[in-house]
């Protein structure tokens, strides 16, 4: 099963793919989901920046231990969906994008692929052999999410990556060019993100 999130930061102008997706709204992210037409299956929230519980919603008390997008996570997880893209999850503060990368984190816990999609990038975590088909031309970025990331080899990239250590808090896996349409990473320990710019 596959699942969508939208989540009250920054809207997505971009067109939303929700067929044979479930998707969960939560909160204020109703304004700029439905002036945008997307359909939703599911409205969800604390409801104190939307300013009223819209018709049929799943409230939340304000004062909980999980965010609004952490509780449509495990509403998903709940419902068996193993892909999730998430949308309206960056700017306006940055501690809520901070917590809301960590839906990636737990997804990957729970063994669901999730996505993190802006109108400029899109990331998610990766390990082992990390493909990428059909993003040639593209500008990608390897950063380490665990304090050492090894990675064996690479192919289709401007700048190869072979035998490469990453560790925390270093830059090397920033800003390469994917060279051909088919690529990848081989990652033998280690978890990172995996950025892909949609629109510089």
């Amino acid at each position: 099963m596959k699942g969508v999130i939208l989540l009250n930061g920054e809207p997505y102008s971009g067109d939303i793919d929700t067929e044979n997706k479930f998707v969960v709204c939560c909160d204020g992210a109703l304004r700029w989901a439905e002036g945008k037409g997307v359909r939703i299956d599911l409205i969800t929230g604390d409801f104190d920046s939307l300013g009223y519980v819209p018709e049929g919603a799943v409230k939340f008390p304000a004062e909980k231990d999980q965010t609004d997008g952490e509780i449509a996570l495990d509403l998903l997880a709940g419902k068996g969906a193993d892909e999730i893209e998430i949308y309206g999850g960056a700017g306006r503060r940055e501690d809520h994008f901070f917590g809301n990368v960590g839906l990636l984190i737990k997804a990957k816990r729970l063994g669901i692929n999730a996505v993190f999609i802006t109108d400029h990038t899109e990331f998610y975590i990766v390990d082992g052999m990390a493909e990428l088909v059909g993003k040639k031309g593209k500008t990608v970025s390897l950063v380490p999410l665990t304090e050492k990331l090894h990675i064996n080899n690479s192919e289709g990239l401007k700048y190869g990556m072979k035998d490469l250590v990453i560790t925390l808090g270093e830059s090397r896996g920033l800003s390469n060019i994917v060279t051909e349409d088919k690529a990848f990473f081989e990652i033998s320990e280690g978890k990172g993100l995996l950025f892909i710019v949609r629109r510089l």
